[in-house]
């Protein structure tokens, strides 16, 4: 069996999840899939899908080269969060007071990532504070 057809609902849902650059060739007995996730809810999908198709990996024959997208400095990012709004904080901890919200899907622009899980943001309403950057995306579809 071509590890395509071994995969079709990992490479399917690769392409269905907004992945940029998107590559899915065969090669040498090892599937490859490259490309750019919008966020890391993206990339954690695929990965779920993977370990679903072969637990715990044992197979060892796909490599996932997903990247996900950089934001910018100054750029717009969107809230992923599932229905609730996004706290954004006074400093980077989910022990640091709450200082506004920003609602799902809202778009608000990035200041700087601080580390991998803490971005400082401002809101349309012009509030400043720390966003948890898993519940933020630069795709902005």
């Amino acid at each position: 069996m071509a590890l395509q057809d071994k995969y079709r609902e990992l490479t399917s849902a690769a392409t269905t999840s907004g992945l940029r650059n998107l590559q899915i060739r065969e090669q040498d007995g090892v599937l490859y899939i490259d490309g750019e996730a919008p966020d890391g809810a993206a990339k954690d999908q695929l990965w779920n899908v993977y370990n679903k198709l072969d637990p715990n990996f044992k197979s060892g024959d796909v490599v996932m080269n997903v990247n996900v997208r950089e934001a910018a400095a100054g750029s717009q990012v969107k809230v992923n969060t599932q229905k609730s709004n996004l706290n954004i904080r006074k400093g980077p901890g989910t022990d640091q007071p709450i200082v506004g919200k920003a609602a799902h899907h809202e778009l608000i622009t990035l200041i700087s990532k601080t580390n991998d899980q803490w971005w400082l943001v401002r809101t349309k309403d012009g509030e400043e504070g720390y966003a948890y950057a898993e519940y933020l995306s630069a795709d902005l579809n």
